[in-house]
């Protein structure tokens, strides 16, 4: 599979964005999809994830009860719904995806990285 994200922009505090992760192929539905970010000169941190079976989702307790991870396996794409944007939470996002991949937020374990999107949040 090969991901593609996008959705990223310049927004102000307290904004939402929604990032969409398209994937190719046709066994999306067999993925394991994770969304993880990068600040400037920090280590990339786990964000949401969710697994191929049971749609189960896991989140970063910095982003809990704000952003939303979901799939449509329809239309073989992640999105990341994001509310209440903090400055903090400026980075590049990147999706990874790991197939038939329990839910982790180990980067290690996931075997599939798109491009990344930029999302800035100005205060």
């Amino acid at each position: 599979v090969q991901l593609q994200a996008s959705g990223g922009g310049l927004v102000q505090a307290g904004d939402s964005l929604r990032l969409s992760c398209a994937a190719s192929g046709r066994t999306f539905n067999s993925y394991t999809m994770g969304w993880f970010r990068q600040a400037p000169g920090k280590e990339r941190e786990f964000v949401a994830a969710i697994a191929w079976t049971r749609d189960t989702k896991d989140y970063a307790d910095s982003v809990k009860g704000r952003f939303t991870i979901s799939r449509d396996n329809a239309k073989n794409t992640a999105f990341l719904q994001m509310n209440e944007l903090k400055p903090e939470d400026t980075a590049v996002y990147y999706c990874a995806a790991t197939l038939y991949g329990t839910l982790t937020r180990n980067h290690y374990g996931y075997n599939t990285w798109g491009q990344g999107t930029q999302v800035t949040v100005s205060s």
